[in-house]
């Protein structure tokens, strides 16, 4: 399967978006002849003041953004993972940052809410905080196309590896992450996480990532690490977007999958972890249940010193 991620570059202005979009798709389609094609996050709105976030939501199915993506997956005969949209729910004071599926026949095959919103401080002291207009999503998405079962997420949930747990229990062969990462955290995080991710559930990842400034409220410039990328399940990177608006294409095979299970075969080996039990003197301590797994590091791969109190390993390990 061949699969073209779209990098782009989305402002508070959904019609400038949606003509971006389709000039890179259609860049794509002539250029690559892609099967899938993947939308970054917010490829429909990005930035503004939460007011303008807010009214810019539409229902689903309708609105410009979803018909766009729909139209154009028939149109061209191909499966289209559309990034993530603004998507209001009746009855609700917040809105979803929400997946879109469609199949090359133009129908909705599936939708992810993102599930982790991004409420930080970047190191730079600019506050993030998502989820005073998001609510988060509850539910997996898992799809088939193509001969690779497709396992859905969104920017933050990045760094969440229970959340990719979930998706590996449904044996998912490819997981797509559309994303708008900060300057800040891409430049030390992005590659090291999309890779991790790759390596411990040995499936293909693609991560499309929105790239350059945009404008947040009050005008205040804010700006997208880009980068975006294919790994394989051995953790290589075999695809990567230049700086700026672009497509970055790779072929995947299933083989590869099947050729790095069989060496290492992780799924055979993984364990269940329950709560650990007391040992003398450490009554008091609290070892690492699932609740602490949950935490962003992958899985405790650089165990903290709650784990390691837990363990004859030693400091160093």
């Amino acid at each position: 399967m061949k699969i073209s991620l779209i990098q782009m570059n989305s402002q508070p202005d959904r019609r400038a978006n949606l003509r971006q979009a389709q000039a890179l798709m259609l860049k794509a389609v002539k250029e690559e002849v892609p099967d899938l094609i993947v939308l970054p996050e917010h490829f429909d709105w990005s930035g503004g003041t939460p007011a303008e976030k807010l009214a810019a939501a539409d229902y689903m199915p309708g609105g410009a953004a979803y018909r766009m993506a729909q139209e154009f997956a028939c149109r061209h005969g191909l499966w289209l993972h559309a990034g993530s949209m603004l998507e209001r729910v009746p009855g609700e004071n917040r809105i979803y940052n929400t997946t879109v599926v469609f199949d090359p026949d133009g129908r909705e095959v599936g939708r992810y809410r993102k599930i982790h919103l991004f409420d930080i401080v970047a190191p730079d002291g600019k506050a993030y905080r998502e989820s005073a207009t998001v609510a988060p999503g509850h539910d997996l998405l898992v799809y088939e196309a193509g001969g690779f079962r497709i396992g859905a997420a969104i920017c933050y949930d990045l760094r969440f590896s229970r959340l990719f747990d979930q998706l590996a229990e449904n044996k998912v062969d490819l997981v797509i992450l559309p994303a708008a990462f900060t300057m800040q955290t891409g430049k030390d995080h992005w590659e090291v996480l999309c890779r991790a991710r790759a390596i411990e559930f040995q499936v293909y990842f693609a991560a499309c990532g929105q790239w350059g400034s945009y404008l947040a409220a009050g005008g205040e410039a804010r700006q997208c690490f880009g980068n975006s990328l294919v790994c394989d399940p051995w953790g290589q990177v075999i695809a990567r977007a230049s700086d700026g608006t672009t497509i970055a294409t790779a072929r995947l095979d299933s083989q590869r999958i099947n050729d790095v299970r069989r060496l290492i075969p992780m799924a055979r080996h993984r364990q269940q972890f329950p709560n650990a039990t007391s040992r003398a003197g450490l009554a008091e301590t609290p070892g690492p249940t699932a609740q602490h797994l949950a935490v962003e590091n992958s899985a405790c791969d650089e165990l903290c010193s709650t784990c390691r109190s837990k363990t004859d390993l030693p400091a160093s390990f």
